[in-house]
């Protein structure tokens, strides 16, 4: 059995990777981490300039990378079989490439977190997880992180 578990480095994605521990230890299944970073190459014209824009992705890349990084950490700590990647993709289309390696590797379920750090994450129709929960070709887990009050 293949689980898939997007990180962005959220709270919400980190509770994601615990829940696939704990599905794997069970289930025996294999974890596969992916950070997508979202192409913004086409606002060259438009909002920013090319060297910002560089500069811009070269942060969100190191973001992917340390969320991944953290994610393998705590999954190499329990000794948990997985495979870490860092996505890049070529559109501005977040769920699509989750929901293309989902296919592509024949993923049994996709376990992430309900919210994570996008602004437009929330309440909002649209955010991420429920674009995947929508289009992906097999089950989705959505985790919550309960509120402190």
């Amino acid at each position: 059995m293949k689980l898939l578990v997007p990180v962005d480095g959220s709270t919400h994605s980190m509770e994601a990777i615990k829940v696939a521990m704990d599905y794997a230890k069970m289930k025996g299944a294999e974890i596969n981490v992916i950070s997508v970073v979202p192409y913004i190459g086409g606002m060259e014209d438009h909002e920013i300039s090319p060297s910002r824009r560089d500069r811009h992705m070269e942060s969100i890349e190191k973001m992917a990378d340390e969320a991944v990084r953290k994610a393998c950490d705590l999954l190499a700590q329990e000794q948990i079989t997985s495979s870490c990647s860092r996505t890049i993709v070529t559109s501005i289309s977040v769920p699509d490439a989750i929901v293309e390696f989902a296919e592509k590797e024949k993923v049994n379920l996709i376990i992430m977190g309900s919210r994570g750090l996008s602004a437009s994450s929330g309440f909002r129709i649209g955010s991420v997880a429920s674009q995947v929960a929508k289009a992906s070709p097999c089950s989705v887990y959505l985790v919550k992180v309960a509120q402190e009050s």
